[in-house]
């Protein structure tokens, strides 16, 4: 390997490398075909970073401010590429930092591997310094977890940790480093690129399916969970739009198929729309495709019931695990998305004039919803959305955080063909900023949107650094309302007039952004927005704009009374 300092012996005529641990570890890296990682770096893994400097021109490592930032990093950059992304954090509290990231990978069903730093293994069991048992502290959250004892394993574990981040449900995977293993010596060899086992759906699997679909009077697809591609999301839009099928997404999936299509009816999020819940409710076959019936899309398990499902189910899903967990389905497919819908979009299709009726409805109340109402205070988000319809490049990547102001990023867009959304599934607070900054670094030619709140944005708020350092020229839109606003929703509707612990006293977030080198700015009115926003996008540096939203508005009240009308 050029630069590397590995000593060469020989065995039987031919030569071998005498690589490190950590020399041999990135070796393995390079032959899966990665080229970026993330990560904050430490001690415990300073044999990695050295080897790395031997490879800079094929790999970049990305030093970040926090290991909960570098891990949200990792985990959009997975999502985004369908490549595993990769965090190098040290041991103990670098790895627990990082835990938010590789919690959310699990709940998101992101691909990613992540290096965590480990003490001497002859020190263990002695609660040595910031010693951790990463199986037990990761293996609810993980899909795998493993330590590299010798330095001759590597190849074989960084092999395998591949196959098990891509290979069915995707997710991550936890590979312990110790530090007397980074610098042992090894003539193993790294192992060639990992093709992922994928499992097909079968042919008679798919014409089960078709039979049932004629069958059904009210049919209606749910689709989301994480791998999609290019070519599985344009064969969904074929198979729906071809049998005149409904289409509804799972929370932060909207990106799944194309808004525009005339099948798509809108999103099962937090809150309900009540036309996709009586949508749903009346439908007497359920698609399931690429989906968990998780707390959210079942509404708390209100909509299906899991003790008096009455409804027909076809579940498809990547992983044998989540079929059958928690409902009984009719026709079972192990099969990844993809290739579930490019099956399916080849059938001959099946007529259903009446329910096409329906679905239109359904649409047409979809489509009113971007009406919103005029917003209390100064400045309308209704406004501003309307604008950023039409403003926004066809292929641009839109990231948010978790928080009330959410629902602005995933409810008031068209998710076309062409856009992204990276957005949290499991609910993180903070992972917008880093997943843009991810962003920007994988797609640098593309334009890049973060929706953040005032509490969402401070969490992670100092990986701007990253991007200044690395040059992700990014424009984030902060939403200051001078409150933990998810959190005030439910006290208020808990705990009526008895606020406590939500209210926050804020920085000047348009400065904070100035002494990162980006364009930053305060907009009061929503007149002053275009122009700001126009500002922003011109600055090569990126851009932060802070909307100063009526903490009286669509904050909490207005979502408390659909919460209250849904619950009544």
């Amino acid at each position: 390997m050029p630069g590397c300092e590995s000593s060469r012996a020989f065995f039987c005529g031919k030569v071998i490398m005498t690589r490190t641990g950590a020399q041999l570890l990135v070796e393995c890296l390079l032959n899966q075909d990665v080229d970026m990682g993330f990560g904050v770096p430490g001690e415990s893994y300073l044999a990695v970073l050295d080897a790395l400097l031997d490879v800079s021109n094929r790999f970049k490592f990305v030093g970040c401010r926090n290991e909960g930032g570098g891990a949200f990093m990792a985990e959009a950059y997975g999502k985004l590429t369908g490549k595993p992304g990769i965090l190098f954090v040290t041991r103990g509290p670098g790895a627990t930092n990082a835990s938010i990231g590789i919690h959310t990978a699990m709940q998101d069903s992101t691909p990613m591997v992540i290096f965590v730093g480990q003490i001497e293994t002859g020190m263990r069991g002695r609660e040595a310094f910031q010693e951790l048992d990463y199986k037990a502290v990761f293996g609810s959250m993980a899909k795998w977890v493993v330590e590299i004892d010798d330095a001759d394993r590597v190849p074989e574990l960084v092999a395998r940790a591949f196959s098990m981040a891509l290979s069915g449900r995707p997710g991550p995977v936890v590979v312990a480093l110790p530090e007397d293993m980074l610098v042992q010596k090894t003539d193993a060899v790294p192992r060639g690129l990992i093709r992922p086992v994928q499992a097909d759906p079968g042919q008679a699997a798919i014409a089960e399916a078709m039979q049932a679909l004629r069958q059904a009077k009210r049919p209606v697809i749910v689709a989301g969970g994480g791998g999609w591609a290019d070519d599985g999301k344009a064969a969904l839009k074929t198979f729906a739009e071809a049998n005149n099928l409904p289409v509804v997404v799972s929370f932060r999936s909207q990106d799944v198929i194309d808004n525009y299509s005339p099948s798509y009816i809108g999103d099962a999020a937090f809150v309900l729309a009540p036309e996709i819940r009586s949508f749903l409710d009346e439908s007497d076959l359920i698609v399931a495709l690429n989906v968990r019936f998780g707390e959210t899309l079942t509404a708390g398990y209100t909509l299906f019931d899991p003790t008096n499902f009455d409804k027909k189910l076809i579940h498809i899903h990547a992983s044998e695990e989540e079929i059958g967990k928690i409902f009984t389905a009719d026709l079972s497919i192990v099969s990844e998305p993809n290739r579930a819908a490019i099956a399916l979009a080849k059938c001959e299709p099946v007529e259903n004039a009446s329910w096409s009726e329906r679905t239109m409805v359904a649409r047409a109340a979809w489509e009113d919803g971007f009406e919103v109402r005029p917003q209390p205070g100064q400045v309308d988000m209704g406004e501003i959305m309307k604008y950023l319809r039409g403003r926004l490049p066809d292929d641009t990547i839109i990231t948010n955080g978790a928080g009330n102001f959410a629902i602005w990023s995933g409810r008031f867009l068209h998710y076309g063909a062409g856009l992204r959304l990276l957005g949290p599934q499991a609910g993180s607070m903070g992972a917008g900023v880093p997943a843009a900054v991810a962003a920007k670094l994988a797609e640098p030619h593309r334009f890049v949107l973060c929706f953040a709140g005032d509490g969402d944005f401070q969490m992670t708020g100092t990986e701007l650094g990253t991007a200044l350092q690395y040059g992700a020229a990014l424009v984030i839109l902060v939403l200051n309302n001078g409150t933990y606003g998810t959190i005030r929703m439910h006290q208020e509707r808990d705990y009526p007039g008895r606020v406590s612990g939500t209210d926050i006293v804020n920085p000047d977030f348009a400065m904070i952004a100035q002494a990162y080198g980006m364009h930053g700015e305060r907009v009061e009115k929503t007149e002053e927005f275009e122009a700001a926003f126009e500002r922003a996008c011109s600055s090569r540096t990126g851009g932060l704009i802070e909307l100063i939203v009526d903490s009286e508005g669509i904050s909490y009240k207005t979502t408390i009374s659909e919460l209250r009308a849904r619950n009544s």
